[in-house]
């Protein structure tokens, strides 16, 4: 029989110090490498099961189709229900999205200027993928597109006719310039912020440590694995699905009305009717399916360049062909005034009366829950383009450059507009919408030919955005597959084709308060999961190894000059070597936690561990990122079926 002696565990009777050496004995880190010394992981060299995910597309599937059967049947009820849903999200939650763009900015600003900013969206010194010159310019490519076009003349119009609360008196030159740094406001760093969190997340979480691009996965920090590859999970892309196909279907919808208004000014034909307009969707759509079908997608690339610098070309036109002068004039003084009017105009609302909460539930909070539905699109865009950067030059990139864009594009759309109103002509934004830019085009030379090209603009806008967002889609419904089928890429380009003909019906006599009700409900539960992706970002950023290797650094540089300076004075010199227990480098902080191990241990493709060596960047069963692995591994009956995992 064993004494209490013998029975006590060998951890029992001594000091915490030598507890916590003995842990470090007994434990061994993933692999044989210490947290500090991982050089990242890389998607591709995950052995991740990609395939359609059931519940998140079939959930996906049954709520967009009973949505689009509801609009279709039942337009007036659903009309209703829109109605109630937006005035009630504009009176309770209104400040959810205004103070959201808040925290995104200054979380983002924090982000590039802090010690995370040198922290690569990808391996320790993996060179960027794409040039500088070509990475801003495919940036240009994402968030822009239909909606300058629309909103281009329309928006500087309409608060130069009628300004924001107490901003100025209607159509002075005072509202004039106001009404393009409101108009930069809405389109300029806020929304690349919105963006720029998302791709961040999504490229370090992708490019750093080996997780798919799913929404979710950007949640892991704050959730743990298996909640991410559970009910959690699957909603979070769930949710982040639904705002995308709202948000890019609201664009489908703009565009379509535009080139029906075009349609009609070109061949002279009376007004169009809604089933003209979703004749046009149609059309489109069919264009976007024979795109995906055709597998081209090198060419969609090259077409949505194209088309990029076509549009830039027809605003050159206008700025040369147009008030030149008068543009000039005002890019200073709006650029100047949307920076000194920031803060005002992000703390407008209804605090300052029923006019100012009237005003920001119409354009500023539409506009803050469009970008909010984008960002799973835009963001998955940008990460996929902006490997290998820092997160500061990602940041300060992201943020800068396609802003300087909306405010070339807006300067010169909605200068006109407003040189015009100025000059008598009878352009007004009480006009149709998706008149103005024709309007424009009519009163400069040429005008005979510009239509036509900005209807082509506008049609290969509809065509690539919808390839674009349908891949991203099909994305998150197929766990994280960067090459989704056709077949679930189809679908959901006809789903957006079908919440567009909905918002359309829904809006009737104006369709565009069609598109922003449901634009503006449908992003609110998005919107709670972007503050918790902030949460869950940091919460990685502080675990990485680039973090931990200069926490040791500083603490051991401190350590080591205070020892010298107090032994030696003067004359001392640094050198590495073993620290008595509890003094060196890493005394306060343990290595061992799984916070900072678990992620960069490697699995199968059914989750279960296998070993890696780091050194060489090999598995111990041989598998490789082309897929190469024995036949025996993918047995799965030798595997329990509870073990496998969903994703």
């Amino acid at each position: 029989m064993q004494s209490d002696e013998q029975n006590r565990s060998p951890k029992e009777g001594i000091g915490p110090k030598a507890r916590r050496l003995l842990k470090k004995v007994e434990e061994t880190y993933p692999h044989g490498i210490h947290p500090a010394l991982v050089p990242g992981i890389s998607v591709e060299e995950q052995r991740n099961r990609y395939g359609t995910d059931k519940v998140v597309f079939g959930v996906t599937a049954i709520l967009i189709v009973a949505f689009i059967a509801w609009g279709i049947i039942s337009t007036e009820s659903l009309s209703a229900v829109s109605a109630a849903a937006l005035n009630w999200t504009l009176e309770n939650v209104g400040w959810l999205f205004t103070g959201l763009v808040a925290v995104i900015l200054l979380f983002m600003i924090f982000i590039a200027l802090s010690r995370y900013g040198n922290i690569p969206l990808g391996k320790d010194d993996e060179k960027p993928e794409y040039r500088k010159f070509s990475w801003i310019a495919m940036m240009f490519s994402a968030g822009i597109g239909i909606g300058i076009i629309f909103f281009g003349p329309l928006e500087p119009l309409t608060y130069y006719q009628s300004p924001a609360p107490g901003a100025a008196g209607p159509e002075t030159p005072e509202a004039a310039v106001k009404a393009l740094a409101q108009t930069f406001f809405h389109w300029g760093i806020g929304p690349w912020a919105i963006y720029g969190l998302v791709g961040a997340a999504v490229a370090y979480g992708a490019f750093r440590r080996g997780r798919v691009p799913l929404m979710s996965s950007i949640l892991v920090a704050l959730l743990g694995q298996k909640r991410v590859d559970g009910v959690a999970g699957r909603m979070v892309d769930i949710f982040a699905i639904v705002a995308t196909l709202f948000g890019t279907a609201a664009s489908l919808g703009i565009g379509a009305m535009q080139i029906g208004k075009g349609v009609e000014i070109v061949s002279g034909i009376g007004a169009l009717p809604n089933a003209a307009l979703i004749a046009i969707v149609a059309v489109l759509t069919a264009g976007f399916i024979a795109s995906a079908v055709s597998g081209v997608g090198r060419g969609i690339r090259w077409l949505s360049n194209i088309n990029m610098a076509l549009a830039l070309a027809l605003s050159l036109f206008i700025f040369i062909a147009g008030p030149t002068l008068f543009i000039l004039n005002m890019w200073p003084a709006a650029l100047m005034e949307y920076a000194q009017s920031f803060f005002h105009m992000l703390g407008l609302g209804p605090s300052y009366g029923p006019e100012a909460a009237e005003f920001t539930g119409t354009w500023t909070v539409f506009y803050w829950a469009w970008w909010i539905s984008w960002s799973p699109f835009v963001g998955i865009f940008l990460a996929k383009i902006s490997r290998g950067r820092t997160l500061r030059e990602f940041v300060l990139y992201v943020i800068t450059m396609p802003t300087m864009v909306c405010v070339f594009t807006f300067g010169i759309l909605g200068g006109t507009s407003i040189w015009l109103r100025q000059q008598g002509d009878s352009i007004s934004s009480g006009d149709a919408p998706e008149q103005l830019f024709f309007h424009v085009l009519d009163t400069l030379p040429l005008s005979q030919f510009t239509p036509i090209l900005g209807m082509v603009i506008i049609a290969i806008f509809f065509i690539t955005s919808a390839d674009s967002a349908s891949i991203v889609m099909g994305t998150l419904s197929q766990r994280g597959n960067s090459e989704p089928t056709k077949g679930v890429t189809i679908f959901w380009g006809l789903a957006m084709m079908g919440i567009a003909v909905v918002m359309l019906l829904v809006g009737g006599g104006d369709a565009l308060d069609g598109l922003q009700n449901m634009i503006i409900v449908s992003a609110i539960p998005f919107a709670a999961i972007i503050a918790a992706m902030m949460i869950s970002f940091a919460k990685d950023l502080r675990s990485d190894p680039l973090v931990i290797r200069r926490q040791y650094a500083a603490s051991a540089l401190r350590n080591a000059v205070r020892r010298g300076v107090d032994k030696y004075g003067d004359d001392f010199s640094l050198s590495v070597q073993r620290a008595p227990e509890g003094q060196g480098a890493g005394a306060n902080f343990d290595s061992h936690d799984a916070s900072v191990t678990e992620w960069y241990q490697r699995t199968d493709e059914h989750g279960a561990p296998v070993d890696y060596d780091y050194a060489t960047g090999t598995y111990a069963d041989g598998w490789t990122p082309d897929g190469d692995v024995p036949d025996e591994v993918l047995t799965e009956t030798e595997i329990p079926d509870d073990k496998i995992e969903g994703r």
